[in-house]
């Protein structure tokens, strides 16, 4: 309904354009709305084909039997700055793992700064026969850091987990490794999933599950699931092929790019093996998103500039679809809804016949025969319900749904300030700090970290004031509505530190 009512607009659009104004704002909105339209169908697709993947996946398991060795495996867990005593609790949750000893090592791979946590890490090692290798530097980031212990190591398996994960199924090893009887699967991904918090971090978890319950599951149909950098193993070998983990802050995706080039299988195991730590504040959230978009910017940008390359040819269209859509997806969620709303300004005040309707006009009957019109302000509205009808329906939450509208608003402008530096190869200074925990620093911290949306928010509310001035009621109520949206970022800042 998105897409057919988008692009029926925007044929209206450019239909009533008289003047170049309103040719540019037929343009843009055609533009995004197409956009939007591929983003929407393709989407479509992913929950359509992902409810066939659990009949796939059970047939796969049916088959399964036992290696007829008993390969080495090597636990990894690579940390930066993490609280030592959690990881520490968390390791010796991964300790219990039920394999053969002798065929299975450990290895903590401690890239953080702080000598505090280096001695305690490192102690904990030494008393509980873990291998403890600390970088110096973070050159490559997390797949600098798993580079460097490949150096060193034999394993012809890799099991991956962070360092805020507990692991809840001491079984993941013998549960995982008869799925690599097939030589051509590189690696296998698991379901990953936060621990239960608040209604504020089980809300963020929605963004993960809507992942790994639609996306992987329909990836995994054409054996493209992602490699999503923890909860999952990998064959030795299949790193090897492809020169070890690419060194970008997003070393799974990238990684997973490179063994389809080289035409290894994965596949995706629809279970929870290990629980991350939820994320309480905001400003976590934020960082991880901005971590998020800067890397599928990266990849985006590598992987257009790569698109002729010969091993790239030997893809599937399909294939490069998931990757494209994959590197492009938080830009669409993000830099979209902004355009998005700076077209709405423009269309308000222009001098289509409909932007100066007041609403009591738009519901009469002598104006219910413009459906296209209406179709124009159906496109706003369900571009806002469609979060909420999602929610409601897989996950059975009205009021996580709405969390879910805001959340996406309120880092618009992060997502998109990481799109930026990523295209521009300027990384900003995290500036997304500061102690919530004293009540006079609140609101100033929570200022200073939404100001570009404060900003933003404050016009829109000048603007839709003046188009009320003007007797333009639905468009002075939907630019306010707009800059309701967007003022949340300060509202979670204050609320959630």
């Amino acid at each position: 309904m998105l897409t057919v009512f988008g692009i029926a607009f925007s044929i209206y659009l450019l239909y009533n354009s008289t003047n170049i104004y309103l040719y540019i704002i037929a343009v843009v909105f055609l533009l995004l709305s197409s956009i939007s339209g591929f983003f929407n169908i393709f989407s479509s697709y992913s929950y359509y084909r992902s409810n066939f993947y659990a009949k796939k996946i059970e047939a796969i398991r049916k088959s399964l039997r036992p290696l007829d060795y008993t390969p080495k495996v090597a636990v990894v867990v690579p940390v930066y700055n993490e609280d030592p005593v959690m990881v520490k609790n968390n390791f010796l949750k991964l300790l219990k793992m039920d394999y053969e000893k002798g065929r299975i090592s450990y290895y903590l791979l401690d890239d953080s700064d702080k000598r505090y946590i280096n001695d305690f890490l490192r102690n904990f090692c030494a008393s509980a026969g873990i291998q403890y290798i600390h970088r110096k530097t973070r050159k490559g980031y997390k797949a600098g850091a798993l580079n460097n212990m490949l150096k060193i190591s034999d394993e012809e398996f890799i099991a991956i987990f962070d360092g805020d994960e507990k692991l809840i199924d001491r079984e993941f090893v013998k549960d995982i490794l008869p799925y690599f009887n097939d030589r051509d699967i590189a690696y296998i991904q698991t379901e990953k999933r936060y621990s239960k918090g608040s209604f504020f971090s089980d809300t963020v978890n929605l963004f993960d599950a809507f992942f790994f319950k639609f996306i992987q599951p329909s990836r995994a149909l054409n054996n493209t699931a992602i490699f999503a950098g923890s909860c999952g193993m990998i064959r030795r070998s299949a790193i090897d092929k492809v020169g070890g983990f690419p060194e970008y802050v997003t070393e799974d995706t990238f990684f997973s790019f490179e063994s389809d080039k080289k035409e290894f299988k994965s596949l995706y195991v629809p279970k929870v093996y290990a629980l991350g730590k939820p994320i309480m504040k905001f400003s976590d959230l934020v960082k991880q998103q901005w971590r998020y978009n800067y890397g599928d910017t990266q990849f985006l940008l590598y992987f257009l500039r790569n698109r002729h390359n010969k091993d790239n040819k030997r893809m599937g269209a399909l294939s490069k679809v998931d990757y494209f859509t994959h590197g492009f997806g938080l830009n669409y969620i993000s830099v979209i809804l902004i355009f998005f709303t700076v077209v709405s300004i423009l269309i308000v005040f222009s001098s289509l016949q409909f932007a100066s309707m007041s609403a009591k006009q738009l519901i009469e009957a002598r104006y219910l025969g413009n459906y296209i019109e209406i179709a124009g302000f159906g496109v706003f509205a369900l571009s806002l319900v469609t979060p909420v009808i999602l929610t409601k329906v897989y996950f059975k939450s009205v009021k996580k749904g709405f969390m879910v509208l805001f959340l996406n608003f309120s880092l618009a402008f992060v997502r998109a300030n990481a799109a930026l530096s990523a295209i521009t190869n300027f990384r900003r200074k995290n500036a997304w700090s500061g102690d919530y925990s004293k009540s006079s620093r609140r609101l100033p911290l929570a200022f200073r970290n939404s100001f570009t949306e404060v900003v933003f928010s404050a016009a829109l509310f000048g603007l839709g004031g003046i188009a009320l001035m003007l007797n333009n009621l639905s468009g002075g109520l939907w630019l306010i509505w707009y800059g309701s949206l967007y003022t949340s970022t300060f509202y979670f800042f204050y609320k959630y530190g």
